[in-house]
């Protein structure tokens, strides 16, 4: 369970450094109308994770009650904004130190919490099924990023 959720982190990482080498066009272009740009996509991360780290994973561990989320389409703002105006380094930077704090908060979580059960509002998961649904999150984006470099031969 624990070692799936590493190698996604670890191949969410690789596929985001290889996209280091993508001209600041493909970069800045919505990846179809009325959607977000790649440096959009990969700038929301960042917080999510942060929040993750700072928000989630604390309480979990220590079996406290989880602070309320933020507002999602405020943190996606936010985060869509920020990265708009940032270089591609930049961007791409912040996502990989971030992601990796939480791969290694990840690899610290104790065996035994993987299958406990907590809340989040009136669900109830496993760390298992919370991160895996992080995964999930992260290859929908991933994959519009892929189809939308496949139009250009990428």
């Amino acid at each position: 369970m624990k070692e799936e959720i590493l190698e996604h982190q670890r191949h969410s990482i690789e596929f985001v450094e290889s996209l280091r080498g993508l001209n600041n066009k493909l970069w800045r272009t919505p990846i179809s109308e009325g959607k977000w740009t790649i440096a959009e996509i990969i700038g929301h991360f960042e917080s999510w994770d942060t929040f993750i780290l700072k928000n989630r994973l604390p309480y979990i561990i220590m079996e406290h009650e989880l602070p309320k989320s933020p507002k999602s389409e405020k943190i996606n703002a936010n985060s869509a904004y920020m990265s708009r105006s940032e270089k591609q380094d930049v961007t791409i930077n912040t996502f990989v130190l971030t992601r990796r704090e939480l791969y290694k908060a990840i690899h610290n979580i104790p065996d035994e919490m993987w299958t406990k059960t907590f809340s989040i509002g009136n669900t109830t998961v496993s760390m298992y099924e919370y991160f895996t649904g992080l995964a999930k999150h992260d290859h929908h984006h991933f994959n519009q990023i892929k189809d939308f470099l496949s139009r250009y031969k990428l």
